[in-house]
């Protein structure tokens, strides 16, 4: 839709005629009268417009228009669209998820029946993501080589799909958590350094990589960026007559280092709704930016009544010279003849 930007300027409409009832009229001098010998004929040819109405009312009808449009212009006519959401600048926030062997081990539950600990971190990281609203998220998925599926984005969705479809052992079946650390680090090094964010999960211990997971987090600390770790998987699993650990492999004291040093925090998960609260404890932790703001794309039309009442000024001031040129060229027969005359 079309809207004026600068309403008070219509309030200039009435100034030419405040003008002309305000300010007097010039003083015509009655002692410099010319007398012209041809003045009807000037008269009747048009070059003159007095006592000419219709002339008048046209001239008047001309710059009325010519003013309106000028009007029109200053009040900044502008094509408004439709309101398009824009992101909420939030957090830079890296997701590193475990996907070696692990991971498999079905010692939790989901609607009562017993699940591998990745398709529990699937469901409950998917609400996590879709709940960060207005902030850039991204994806790292580690087991043997850690490598980003996917990089920092405002699309929600477009993680959620790749979380989804990642499977076991992709890259091996081993743990490069110091490798997925850096390159997290990487990632986020070139984002502002109070948004910088990592949340790890895994369920054991660095067996994999170049990078020590504690050499990581001091690239971290440096980098300021904090580091959120959560140790997945039940302690006790029942095995026929017998009662194992399944997570006797987590090495949680390096994971709740990592969260020290990098000034954030370390939380373990031993079943569904444990990792559902851990990541609630997150959200409060480090709050989304909420809600989008939207801003309506703006089109200016100023220019449009601008150039028309330019051109129509432009017209209107050769079709009043012009005549006037046009009978200066003209030889005046009367006195061409008097001239003539012995």
């Amino acid at each position: 839709m079309i809207e004026f930007q600068w309403l008070w300027a219509f309030a200039l409409l009435p100034l030419p005629l405040l003008v002309r009832w305000l300010v007097p009229a010039a003083r015509t001098p009655r002692a410099g009268a010319l007398r012209v010998p041809f003045f009807g004929e000037m008269q009747a040819s048009g070059f003159l417009t007095i006592g000419n109405r219709r002339g008048r009312l046209f001239r008047l009808l001309v710059l009325t228009l010519i003013w309106l449009l000028l009007v029109c212009a200053a009040a900044r006519p502008a094509y408004v669209g439709r309101p398009v959401p824009l992101p909420v600048e939030g957090r830079d926030m890296m997701l590193a998820v475990d996907l070696s062997g692990s991971m498999a081990r079905k010692d939790f539950a989901q609607d009562g029946q017993p699940t591998d600990r990745l398709s529990v971190v699937k469901a409950v990281a998917d609400a996590f993501i879709a709940s960060r609203q207005g902030d850039r998220v991204g994806l790292i998925l580690f087991s043997s080589r850690a490598y980003v599926q996917a990089p920092l984005t405002f699309d929600r969705n477009v993680v959620r799909n790749l979380l989804g479809s990642s499977s076991i052992g992709l890259t091996g079946q081993e743990t490069a958590i110091g490798d997925a650390i850096g390159l997290a680090v990487k990632i986020l090094r070139e984002r502002p350094a109070e948004q910088r964010v990592l949340v790890l999960l895994t369920d054991g211990a660095n067996t994999a990589g170049v990078l020590e997971p504690l050499a990581a987090a001091e690239a971290a600390q440096q980098e300021h960026v904090k580091i959120y770790t959560i140790g997945v998987g039940a302690d006790r699993l029942a095995s026929g007559q017998r009662v194992v650990n399944p997570s006797a492999d987590l090495d949680e004291g390096t994971l709740a280092k990592i969260a020290e040093m990098t000034g954030g925090r370390y939380f373990r998960a031993r079943d569904t709704a444990g990792l559902a609260r851990i990541y609630a404890d997150i959200n409060r932790m480090e709050p989304s930016a909420g809600e989008p703001r939207y801003l309506s794309p703006t089109v200016s039309l100023f220019q449009w009544p601008l150039g028309a009442s330019l051109v129509l000024a432009l017209v209107f001031g050769i079709g009043q010279a012009l005549p006037r040129f046009s009978r200066g060229a003209r030889p005046v027969q009367g006195a061409a003849g008097e001239g003539a005359r012995p």
